[in-house]
């Protein structure tokens, strides 16, 4: 495992125990609202606060992109892109399924990811080369080669809900023609299962490079391809994001490209 892999895998352990600790009693959390259905906690702080910590230590020149403090840090060619807990109002709520996301930048390239599970202590690791790995077993992308035959996996909107209108025309195109739909909130977690193979494909609008950037490595590190709404790399960028197995994919965007606004395309 890469040195700089290692570091983020220590990052993410330190705040999963953090996050693990306070599950045990979710009634004593402090809940804060950021904006509509959008919350933080003093855990989601917390697991940040000894995230940044561990990096810091160990490399101090290195850039940070964290939700919920920012950017931080030296100007410099290294940016770690951070969610300290993906999945907060599942995580208040009692609803085992969020995680702890981490990757790191070179000059703009995803180079290294770590997604971490605390509640099924699942371990995704890759490195931009090297493969991907659930707890250090290889994973792949599926084989489901026909759409018809696919679990696909989703964000519905809960900020803005200016594109709702398109979600739901997909929603119902994709539920005929799928052999089904899937949002269980919390989007890095469903693009590392798109990496092992649970799911077959995954989309969204609106994202941050926080929920998408350890996802879309172990993606492409399992075989798989991720692209923006048009099938180019600029998915961080413009928060849209469509990933899949090769062929699940092309069919994914052959079928959302009908419904796109303007906006959305842009």
């Amino acid at each position: 495992m890469h040195p700089m892999l290692i570091i983020a895998v220590k990052a993410a352990r330190r705040a999963g125990h953090i996050i693990s600790r306070a599950s045990l009693d979710i009634s004593q959390l402090t809940v804060s609202t950021k904006q509509q259905s959008d919350y933080v906690t003093e855990v989601d702080r917390a697991a940040e606060t000894a995230i940044v910590e561990v990096l810091r230590e160990a490399y101090p020149s290195h850039a940070i992109l964290a939700e919920e403090s920012g950017a931080s840090g030296p100007e410099s060619d290294y940016q770690w892109i951070i969610d300290p807990l993906d999945g907060t109002t599942n995580f208040i709520h009692g609803f085992p399924q969020y995680a702890i996301s981490i990757a790191l930048a070179h000059k703009g390239i995803l180079n290294h990811a770590v997604i971490y599970d605390t509640n099924r202590n699942e371990l995704f690791t890759a490195s931009k080369g090297g493969g991907a790995f659930l707890n250090d077993k290889r994973i792949r992308v599926s084989k489901r080669a026909k759409l018809a035959e696919s679990l696909i996996g989703t964000g519905f909107p809960y900020r803005s809900f200016t594109h709702i209108d398109t979600y739901l025309a997909i929603f119902k195109e994709l539920t005929q023609k799928t052999s089904g739909l899937r949002r269980p909130g919390a989007a890095s977690l469903d693009l590392a299962y798109v990496a092992a193979g649970r799911l077959d494909g995954f989309w969204e609008f609106g994202l941050s490079p926080w929920d998408m950037a350890a996802g879309a490595l172990l993606i492409a590190e399992a075989g798989g391809l991720v692209g923006d709404l048009s099938g180019e790399s600029d998915y961080l960028a413009t928060g849209n994001i469509i990933a899949g197995n090769p062929k699940v994919f092309s069919q994914l965007l052959q079928l959302l490209t009908p419904h796109l606004t303007a906006q959305l395309k842009a």
